[in-house]
């Protein structure tokens, strides 16, 4: 305090710290300190916090500082109020936008200089005579403030209180000067670095520890070696080359300097920690080598300076030392930690846990194969300190240390300690296993086994019942006392657990001593796997057992596995035991000369051996020599007679000898014996004895217990247990097989003990247990699952079950396995028979029957066909039902034959003959048995009827009731005999016999009843007698109704039978009543809903014809068939109804017609005498268009009506009969017919004169229809017949007779639609276009019409528009027709029709028409497929482009839909010549050759059988099919085929002018393929024009001669011949030709263009005929043509370009590709002469899969640049 300046003593007293500070008060003072800067460090925090969340961090400038520092005890002082630098020195940050950031600025700066800072931040001129600068010039990123110099000094006063004078402190550089008062009484301080005493060196060295600081260590380099010149023993300098050097990765020279530091001053600490960090640092092996040296040199010097420092360096060098393995360091290493720690005076825990870290580091030791003994001593000490220090004892801890110190010496081998620490363990922890575990294994390894030991095997038993280690133990004592079934108990426990080596073998030979030799070798084989690679001798000893066990296992496998192990045996062939071994093995493999040689090798070194006379015996057994076998057995016995072996042997022998010598009991039974005491343990011993005593001596008490010892020696003997449990169910000793066989399954393991598993299942069969059986019968499957007969058990098991499906599955199998086994197919057929899969069960009753007669299979069969044969009665299907009944019959009676006892078959019979009852009579002929029906054997079989079967089944019956009388249902199925024999009609019967034979029904249905009055049929069945017609006792079938609805309550069928009885009765609500209980009991039973169907007819219900439509969906019953048709011809017969709600829904949306159609078929089919089906079914027939099937039921009609006496229903079918006559063109069958009536009604008398008039016979038709006209009474009707005969005088030529009554016609009252229909037509086919329009203006006056005329009308304006040229409106009429109806198909059909003529461009269009036309209609869509094919055609829809939707599908479609139509076979040759075209196109092999010869006779068939009226055109069909024909051919190349198929057809033929035209075109291509440059001669060409104006309508022919003319260069005369076609087509209004034609004319003009020849008349042609197409439609190919003619005429215009662009980028996507594909090349071509690159490149990017294109551009691009070059 003395030597203090006055004013810092004056300051340090007032501000109370003038007195001695404590460190501890000197380091609170300190914190405050630090405290307070980490406050304002947190509040900066905050600032920017709130700036970052309100987004204005990036805009503002934030300037951080404070007004004076803050002293904390520098100078004894604190608080401010300084110049000290403690105060006087402040922080100044500044951060904002346009400032430099991470800038920092060592130039001295005042707080005066901030408020010009401000001023320059916020844009504010400076104000003069500032005393501060703005520091903006030193900061800022913008270059434009001026970097004016700055004072490099600052200046700061202060006048407060706590001085005694006014001070004033100066700053400059390194100097700071401080002056107080007025500089003179107070003195003042001068403050600089002054005091170092070697400036240059301490210079140096700060500016290299500034250089570090700032990572310029090469800078720092170079200021150390100055300090090295001036001190070459400066060790800092040294120390800063390390360190610069090491992070100029120059390691070598950072490793010198650090060297020459630790020489200069070994004892300092920076060399060696520099050191350190270069070796950490350095991937060099040598400096990884001196890495541990550095470190324990630094663990020795911080040991007493810097403990802290010390413990972490012992850190890392305990890892360095653990990673090398160099545990003795380690352990020494970790002595001195612990000496460290102990003399700090450290907590007894802490030494505990380096002792416990100790024992676990240098645990690891144990792992080497060799250990120092000073490191084992080191770890031993380390265990026991640590277990010295750990308390409490007993505790977790400590038995955990103490089981890890066992383990120590249990690795170390020190066995004394071990067993030591163990007892003392065991001691302490009773309860613990672990030392008791080690202490076991460690004698079981040693052999050690005493009865002190023992204990410890019993003791570890007790604390775990399944360790591994006390069963072993347990089991090797048990093994050497000789209890053998103990020692493998235990043994087998213990090596579950813990697979030992040793335990393994000594459970082999445990194994092997109760002769379970397959599991003996298979633990052999367990302990070689586990046997450690260095003890050989046990791998020996293994090896010799299991080759031993293998060799008696008798099996080719193991004996394979025995030569293998022998093999692996060293010195083998030196042990006379084994080679015997090897030999048996060869043995055991069927190769009896090498175990021959084997055993005479053996017996010549030593002819006594006994090992090789048994070998040598069992040679002699095995090849049948048993007398040189017994010798040889003999021998061995007396060489060894205490081998039990020898004795079985002989045993064994002599009980294969035969009966006899098996009566010896001093051979079989006194060896057996022998070998029984001499091996107790020989089970095959016990099972001989057994055998002897069962079949010899039989004494089945001993036999029992003899194969009871044989089977408790061997569980596997599967032979002894079976004999066992056999005896015992034998003896029916039930609960001991049980228990036997109880054992056995819950022992087995899977797959095994099937012999238990099947007996189990087949006592469980026969007790009815079922699902047990099933379970023990699969279970002794999966051990083998190739048992058939185990199979079919199962089945039983199944069958018995009902579980169906498995049991057959189960038969299946079993036939599988044993195709001769025919109860498994019999049962499979039952099995199906009962799950209805009649069929299925058929054919394999019928692959039972035709092995042999098998009586069940038989009869199985014959129900199976019985079954089929109802399922066919109820679809209606009599003829198959009578076959399989007569095949029912036959079968059953073969069963008969063989079984006449049997009543079952009777009654079969029975049934079979009965069955026929519901077929139709004249359907019925059953071919039977001559036996059966007790005629001759040498006769033929007779064929019964319906009443012969009848009675044949009653005869059945009959002889069944002689069987058993006393079964009620053998008096039913009588009962119903007899009734369905009084209900078939027989004429010869008179009333009283029918009577009588109802009377015997009665009788016995009343028997079955007495009988069992139980069953509710019996009673429903004698009501259903009483009502019939003969009887009528209704009480008395109003009581059996009624108690059968009481015997059984759900009796859905007496229900309906009671309703049935009160409908006949009138009482129709009780009938209603009955009805609705039974169809709420089933409702699916027709029955009862044809019963509601009848109420609701009665009453009148609109609900009638839906109930019977809904019978008829149930099944096929006769009255719902009937009513349903007869209400749906009603409804239909009704046409004022069609519009109506319930005529849509009854008819069109439930597709009454043909539901009714096909059940009245069904109904005929059976009930061929009811005419009014018949007339029905004709009428539906007609609606349906079936024309042939509706003559034939009417023409059946009349056949029934002629027999009956019913004139006025004979004379209404005679009138349909005659209509369907003429539907058939049938017209004088229709006039005899016609004219067999009165012609009263004028329907016949119409019907007369169409006859007449179609037959020719004009005059006759007209007289009829005028006296149609005279009876005729309403004006409609007398219109319908003035219609009629106009047309008549049209077909006379009566043009003007034809008109006036059609006009008179118009001019009635109630005119009618279709003489104006009739009118139109008139004008239209004379085209009288004037005509035809008001005609046609007329008809649409009427306003609505029905669907027939909307089509007429539709096409009578789509005709007179064609007339009139306008094409394009045809399509548009069409389409709004059907816009108008869109529900009527014909307008469809009628659209697709007219769009391929007439604008062929919406061919896609006309196809959809065609197709929604045959999904709305069945009728239409018949010809609309037609239709829809030809506009795929059209357009081009071929089975290339599309498989699936194409005109050939469709085609094919139309041809199977109408067979008869001719026009569908063209369309299908033309669909087949299009894929030959298109195959031909592509370059591929047509795929549809030499179908236009069969194609076209079928045309030419149809076409010869139709009407006369369609014959013109049918003949221009024929002559179009032989022109495609013939084109076909050509295309082909087939000339001569072509020719001769027209020379053909001109035989038949001789002046038809279109086969003609054919033959010309072949001739003509014939001497144009052999020489294509031939002229033709005038002669020829004059033929050919000749030979088309035969043909003057045929256009393509003329565009054939203009071809020919054209190839012949008669230009003129091909234009003629084009212009001759297009007045054709506009003549007869054919569009599709018209465009044709103009398009070859203007094609065969541009050709004359495009090849240069002069004039200007071809390119006139050109204009003109593509502007009569573009008049027509707007055809690409014309404005192709067009441009063509623009490139010829002018290639670069700009013209040419707009046309062909127009074409190919903003048409259409109808334009064709072979347009684009055109246009596109002569659009380069004129783009390559304007070198336009640009348009070039867009073109080729567009066209970029056109390949011609492409190679087009090259050969330009070429021709370019050689015109360049």
């Amino acid at each position: 305090m003395a030597a203090m300046h006055p004013v810092d003593y004056y300051s340090t007293f007032t501000k109370n710290c003038s007195g001695d500070f404590t460190e501890d008060e000197v380091r609170g003072i300190r914190a405050f300190y630090y405290a307070m800067c980490a406050e304002a460090d947190a509040m900066l925090g905050q600032v920017l916090s709130a700036l970052r969340e309100t987004e204005l961090l990036n805009n503002t400038v934030i300037i951080f500082t404070s007004d004076h520092g803050e002293l904390a005890m520098e100078h004894r002082q604190f608080y401010k109020m300084s110049m000290f630098e403690g105060s006087s020195h402040v922080p100044l940050l500044v951060m904002g936008p346009g400032l430099i950031s991470g800038l920092q600025i060592d130039q001295l700066v005042s707080l005066v200089d901030l408020f010009p800072t401000i001023l320059d931040i916020a844009a504010i001129p400076l104000v003069g005579n500032l005393s501060g600068n703005s520091l903006i010039p030193l900061m800022s990123i913008f270059t434009h403030f001026l970097k004016k110099q700055r004072p490099d000094w600052v200046f700061s006063e202060y006048h407060g209180c706590n001085v005694n004078a006014s001070t004033y402190m100066l700053r400059s550089g390194r100097w700071k000067y401080i002056s107080y008062s007025d500089g003179t009484s107070v003195p003042p301080q001068l403050f600089g670095d002054c005091n170092m005493a070697s400036k240059e060196v301490k210079a140096g060295l700060k500016n290299a520890r500034e250089a570090i600081k700032n990572k310029e260590f090469k800078e720092a380099l170079k200021h150390c070696k100055v300090v090295l010149k001036l001190d070459k023993t400066n060790y800092n300098a040294w120390v800063f080359i390390g360190l610069a050097a090491s992070e100029l990765e120059q390691p070598d020279q950072s490793h010198a300097a650090y060297k020459k530091a630790a020489e200069l001053e070994p004892e300092q600490l920076l060399a060696w920690q520099g050191l350190a960090k270069l070796y950490e640092k350095t991937d060099q092996w040598d400096f990884k080598v001196e890495l541990p040296n550095v470190y324990q040199k630094l663990v020795d010097l911080c040991a007493s300076s810097d403990k802290k420092k010390c413990y972490e360096l012992i850190r890392k060098l305990t890892d360095i030392y653990q990673s090398d393995k160099e545990y003795n360091k380690l352990a020494k290493l970790w002595l001195q930690l612990i000496q460290l720690k102990e003399e700090d005076a450290v907590e007894k825990n802490e030494l505990l846990q380096l002792w416990e870290e100790m024992t676990q580091l240098l645990s690891e030791c144990l792992n080497k194969e060799k250990q120092e003994d000073e490191t084992q001593q080191h770890l031993i000490t380390a265990f026991e300190k640590t277990m010295a220090l750990t308390d409490p004892k007993p505790g977790e801890k400590h038995k955990k240390i103490s089981m890890d110190y066992i383990k120590c010496l249990s690795n170390l081998h020190q066995e004394a300690k071990m067993i030591e620490a163990c007892n003392s363990m065991i001691s302490l922890y009773p309860n613990q296993t672990y030392p008791l575990e080690v202490l076991c294994s460690h004698y079981l390894q040693t052999g050690a086994l005493n009865e002190n030991t023992i204990s410890s095997f019993s003791c570890l038993l007790d604390l775990v019942p399944g360790s591994g280690l006390g069963h072993l133990g347990l089991g090797t004592k048990a093994l050497q006392e000789g209890r053998y079934k103990d020692a493998i108990k235990d043994l087998s426990q213990g090596t579950k657990k813990l697979s030992s080596s040793t335990g393994w073998y000594s459970l082999a030979e445990a194994q092997l001593k109760l002769h379970i030799y397959v599991d003996s070798a298979t633990s052999c084989s367990q302990g070689l796997m586990t046997c450690e690679s260095g003890n050989k001798e046990l791998k020996v000893k293994l090896l010799e057992l299991k080759l031993e066990a293998l060799v008696k296992s008798k099996g080719k496998k193991e004996a394979d596995q025995a030569l293998e192990s022998f093999s692996q045996i060293p010195d083998a062939e030196k042990d006379p035991g084994l080679v015997a071994f090897k030999g048996r093995a060869f043995l055991n493999k069927g190769q009896f000369d090498q175990a021959l040689q084997v055993s005479s090798e053996m017996l010549a070194s030593n002819p006594n051996l006994a090992e090789g006379l048994v070998l040598k015996g069992l040679v002699h057994s095995a090849k049948g020599q048993l007398q040189l076998a017994e010798q040889s057995y003999l021998k061995a016995a007396a060489e060894s007679p205490g081998c039990a072996e020898h004795y079985l042997l002989l045993g064994q022998l002599y009980w294969d000898m035969g009966e006899e010598i098996r009566k010896d009991r001093s051979k079989v039974h006194s060896h057996l014996l022998k070998a029984a005491k001499l091996d107790p343990h020989m089970g095959s011993a016990f099972r001989y004895l057994g055998h002897y005593y069962r079949e010899v001596a039989n004494d089945y008490g001993r036999a029992r217990g003899c194969y009871k010892k044989a089977f408790d020696l061997d569980s596997d003997d599967a032979e002894s247990g079976s004999a066992s449990v056999d005896l015992c169910m034998e003896q029916e000793d039930m609960d001991s097989a049980l228990a036997i066989l109880e054992s056995v399954i819950e022992n087995a393991t899977p797959g095994s003990a099937k012999w238990a598993w099947m007996r189990r299942g087949l006592y469980y069969l026969n007790t009815g247990e079922h699902q047990e059986a099933i379970s023990d019968l699969q279970a002794a499957l999966r051990a083998d699952p190739e048992d058939w007969v185990c199979w079919e058990c199962l089945g039983e098991a199944y069958l018995n079950r009902h579980s169906f499906t498995a049991a057959l599955k189960a038969f299946g199998k079993a036939h599988q396995l044993q195709p001769s086994s025919i109860y498994s197919v019999y049962q499979a057929a039952a099995i199906k028979q009962t799950l209805g899969k009649f069929k299925e069960a058929v054919a394999e009753y019928l692959q039972i029957t035709a092995q042999l007669d098998y009586v069940p299979a038989l009869k199985g069969l014959g129900e199976c066909q019985l079954s089929l044969a109802k399922g066919l009665i109820e679809d209606c299907r009599d003829g198959g039902a009578i076959d399989l009944i007569q095949k029912a019959i036959q079968n059953l009676f073969r069963a008969v034959e063989l079984r006449p006892d049997l009543s079952c078959l009777w009654k079969l019979l029975g049934d079979a003959c009965t069955a026929v009852n519901t077929v139709s009579p004249n359907r019925v002929r059953v071919l039977v048995p001559l036996l059966l029906v007790g005629l001759d054997p040498n006769s033929q079989n007779p064929m019964l009827n319906q009443a012969q079967a009848l009675k044949l089944g009653e005869r059945c019956y009959a002889h069944a009731l002689k069987l058993m009388s006393d079964v009620p249902t053998l008096w039913y199925d009588l009962g119903v005999n007899y009734y369905h024999q009084a209900r078939l009609s027989c004429a010869s019967e008179e009333q009283d016999s029918q009577s009588l034979i109802l009377e015997k029904a009665q009788q016995c249905l009343k028997k079955a009843i007495m009988m069992d009055n139980e069953n509710h049929s019996y009673w429903n069945t004698l009501g259903v007698v009483s009502m019939h017609k003969d009887l009528q006792n209704f009480a008395l079938a109003q009581h059996c109704f009624i108690k059968s609805i009481q015997v059984k309550a759900n009796n859905v069928v007496a229900w309906t039978n009671l309703g049935a009885l009160y409908l006949k009765k009138d009482s129709i609500e009780l009938a209603h009543e009955a009805f609705k209980i039974a169809q709420s009991l089933e409702p699916l039973y027709v029955n009862c809903w044809i019963g509601q169907a009848l109420i609701a007819e009665k009453v009148g219900s609109y609900d009638t014809m839906d109930l019977f439509r809904h019978t008829t969906e149930l099944s096929t019953h006769v009255e719902g068939v009937k009513g349903y048709a007869y209400w749906v011809c009603s409804t239909l017969l009704d046409k004022s109804n069609r519009n109506s709600e319930l005529y849509r829904y009854n008819i069109v949306q439930m597709n009454a017609i043909s539901a009714a159609h096909v059940a009245l078929s069904k109904y005929t089919e059976r009930i061929q005498s009811d005419p009014e089906a018949f007339i029905m079914l004709g009428y539906l027939n007609e609606h349906m268009q079936l024309k042939r099937q509706a003559l034939h039921s009417y023409r059946r009609a009349v056949e029934l009506l002629q027999r009956a006496s019913s004139p006025e229903q004979l004379a209404f079918v005679l009138g349909s009969y005659g209509r369907a006559l003429c539907t058939l063109g049938q017209w004088e069958e229709a006039v005899k017919v016609y004219n067999s009536t009165s012609l009263q009604e004028l329907s016949n008398l119409s019907g007369l004169a169409l006859a007449y008039s179609r037959a020719g016979l004009i005059t006759e038709s007209t007289r009829a229809y005028e006296q149609a006209l005279a009876l005729a009474s309403s004006e409609k009707d007398k219109a319908y017949i003035l219609t009629a005969l106009a047309l008549l005088q049209h077909r006379q030529g009566n043009i003007d007779s034809a008109k006036t009554l059609l006009f008179k016609c118009s001019m009635l009252k109630e005119p009618i639609s279709e003489s104006l229909l009739c009118l139109c037509a008139l004008g239209l086919a004379h085209r009288d276009v004037t005509l035809s329009a008001a005609a046609l203006t007329e008809l649409l006056k009427q306003g609505s019409a029905s669907g027939i005329v909307v089509e007429q009308q539709c096409l009578l304006t789509c005709t007179l528009l064609a007339l009139q040229g306008n094409y394009s409106a045809v399509q548009r009429e069409a389409s709004r027709a059907v816009h108008r109806n869109p529900g009527n198909p014909s307008l469809w059909a009628l659209l697709s029709r007219v769009i391929p003529q007439y604008y062929p461009r919406k061919a896609n269009g006309g196809a959809v028409a065609g197709h929604i036309a045959c999904l709305s209609s069945m009728t239409q869509g018949k010809r609309a497929l037609l239709y829809s094919g030809v506009n795929q055609l059209a357009c081009g829809k071929h089975s290339g482009e599309d498989s699936q939707r194409n005109a050939l599908k469709t085609l094919q479609r139309a041809v199977l839909l109408c067979p008869d139509d001719s026009a569908a076979w063209a369309g299908l040759m033309a669909a087949c010549h299009t894929e030959n075209t298109t195959c031909h196109l592509s370059g591929a092999a047509p795929c549809r050759q030499g179908l236009e010869k069969i194609l076209m006779a079928v045309v030419s068939e149809k076409v010869h059988s139709v009407e006369e009226i369609e014959r013109p055109l049918a003949q221009i069909l024929e002559g179009w099919v032989l022109q495609q024909a013939v084109t076909g051919l050509m295309l082909a190349g087939e000339l001569e085929e072509a020719e001769a198929l027209c020379s053909q057809v001109l035989n038949v033929s001789p002046e038809h002018p279109a086969v003609i035209l054919s033959l010309r075109q072949v001739q003509c291509q014939c001497l144009l393929v052999e020489n294509s440059s031939i002229v033709l001669p005038e002669s020829v060409l004059e033929q050919l024009n000749n030979t088309v104006m035969m043909n003057p309508t045929n256009l393509g022919a003329w565009h054939w001669l203009a071809e020919v003319y054209r190839d012949q260069g008669l230009l003129v005369q091909a234009v003629m011949a084009y212009r001759q076609s297009l007045q054709l087509a506009s003549q007869f209004g054919l569009y599709s030709w018209q465009v044709s034609s103009l398009l070859r004319l203007a094609l065969l003009a541009l050709r004359p263009c495009v090849a240069g020849l002069p004039g200007q008349e071809w390119k006139d042609l050109v204009v003109e005929a593509t502007t009569e197409v573009l008049k027509l439609e707007s055809s690409p190919m014309a404005f192709l043509f067009q441009a063509l003619l623009q490139f010829v005429n002018k290639m670069a215009a700009r013209e040419t370009r707009r046309l062909l662009d127009k074409l190919l980028y903003f048409s259409s996507q109808n334009v064709p590709v072979t347009v684009v594909q055109v246009c596109s090349w002569y659009l380069l071509r004129h783009l390559h002469a304007k070198n336009d690159e640009e348009l070039i490149n867009v073109l080729l990017t567009k066209m970029k899969e056109d390949k011609r294109l492409l190679d087009l551009h090259s050969i330009l691009e070429s021709s370019a640049s050689r015109i360049q070059v």
